[in-house]
C-alpha cells in the first residue's frame, strides 16, 4: 500500500497517509479547528533498497576477472575438442553392423 503526502491549503499542515490505492482521497485537514481543504502532493516514492550479498561482485566484474575467465574458456574449449575426436571414432566403430549369433540346433 502506498503512502500519500497531503497538504492543507488553509493552515499549510503537511502529513503522510498510508492508504490503499482503491481508497478515496482525504478531503478534510486533521488539525483541530481547521477543517481546510487538502491537496494530495506528488511524492518521490520509496528509495531503492539493495538486499543480499554479491550484487556488485556479479554485475560489475573487474577487467582482471574477465581476462581470467576468457583464458579459462579457451583452455576448456581446447580440451573438449580432443574429447570430441575420441567420441567420433568410437561412434564409427559402434555403427558397424554386427552379425547375429548362430541359433543352437535342437537335438532329440
Amino acid at each position: 500500500m502506498p503512502t500519500y503526502e497531503y497538504k492543507c491549503l488553509k493552515c499549510d499542515h503537511h502529513f503522510d497517509a498510508f492508504q490503499s490505492m482503491s481508497a478515496g482521497r482525504l478531503t478534510d485537514c486533521p488539525v483541530e479547528d481547521c477543517g481546510g481543504e487538502l491537496k494530495r502532493l506528488i511524492g518521490t516514492g520509496a528509495g531503492i533498497i539493495f538486499k543480499g550479498s554479491g550484487f556488485y561482485e556479479t554485475d560489475y566484474r573487474s577487467s582482471g576477472y574477465k581476462a581470467a575467465a576468457k583464458a579459462d574458456k579457451k583452455s576448456s574449449e581446447s580440451s573438449s575438442s580432443g574429447s570430441d575426436k575420441k567420441a567420433k571414432s568410437t561412434k564409427k566403430e559402434s555403427s558397424k553392423p554386427s552379425t547375429p549369433a548362430p541359433k543352437p540346433s535342437k537335438s532329440d
